[in-house]
């Protein structure tokens, strides 16, 4: 009997029992989840889960493959709980947005297992949080990152690219450097940046008349500040060198536009904006 384990069945970890559930793709769905107001029915419901596990040492001990889809900052102590339990044929896998952390923290935690781990982060996701958030079809279309290492094991790491395109999913691979730099700029920047927004909001006197005429534009924009306040900060503070680089890089431009607008360069501001302009339309066009 193949069973998967998930630490977490929230947003992602929901989202990957319910495609599991529904395509067979294990023969158990085992959940190790921190909403305990949660009865096991309510997964059952879903067509999320088999079961909640009582004892996670049995359930890691006869797991065939385990995903670790918490917060990152939980990480490694979940690599740490499962080292003494996990059986030889077992991959393990984590779905967090940085990936230079947990690589390290999962080379310390695993020791001698290390080859049975390899990261993996699949682009999708939601400003929704949660198990009531699952969708069996978030990954449908969507990049899957993964970041094998030096020790890999070779049959395990096609296991897992076949897992990832069995949940719908377009797999490559890069190293967890490159992967932490990418993201920073084009995901975890942006998401700071809303929340910095709506902060700034918050913090003034007219917040409540701001609120009421906000329309389109703040609501595209701050979409994203909905997120969950815990992954945010665990997701910056593990990546906080390249997200202070970023973050740096931005003051600059911010400082650019005072510039351009301050003294009132009207041309310099047309091509400015022009350019970005120009870029975004392109960007969406080639992802229709």
């Amino acid at each position: 009997m193949k069973n998967l384990l998930i630490f977490g069945v929230g947003l992602i970890g929901g989202s990957i029992a319910l495609k599991v559930k529904k395509d067979a793709i294990f023969d158990r769905v085992i959940g190790v989840s921190r909403h305990n107001g949660r009865s096991l029915d309510d997964f059952v419901k879903k067509g999320m889960l088999d079961e909640i596990a009582v004892n996670v040492e049995e359930a890691i001990s006869t797991a065939n493959f385990i995903i670790i889809a918490t917060p990152v900052a939980q990480t490694k102590n979940i690599l740490k709980k499962i080292y003494p339990y996990l059986n030889a044929d077992c991959l393990v896998t984590d779905v967090g947005s940085t990936k230079s952390e947990v690589m390290l923290d999962a080379a310390e935690s695993l020791g001698d297992k290390f080859d049975q781990f390899i990261g993996s982060h699949p682009i999708a996701g939601s400003e929704k949080h949660g198990p009531d958030a699952a969708d069996e079809k978030l990954f449908e279309g969507k990049n899957i990152i993964i970041t094998p290492h030096s020790q890999a094991n070779k049959v395990q790491l096609d296991c897992l690219w076949g897992f990832w395109e069995c949940m719908g999913g377009i797999v490559s691979s890069m190293t967890p450097s490159q992967h932490d730099e990418i993201f920073s700029t084009v995901s975890h920047l942006p998401h700071l940046l809303a929340f910095a927004l709506v902060n700034l909001i918050n913090k003034k006197n007219s917040k409540d008349q701001l609120l009421e005429f906000a329309a389109s534009g703040f609501r595209d924009f701050s979409r994203i500040a909905a997120s969950s306040p815990e992954v945010w900060r665990d997701i910056s503070l593990a990546n906080k060198k390249a997200i202070i680089s970023d973050l740096t890089l931005y003051k600059k431009e911010i400082d650019v536009l005072v510039e351009f607008i301050d003294n009132s360069q009207e041309g310099n501001l047309n091509d400015y904006l022009s350019k970005a302009s120009s870029t975004r339309s392109e960007w969406a066009e080639d992802k229709k």
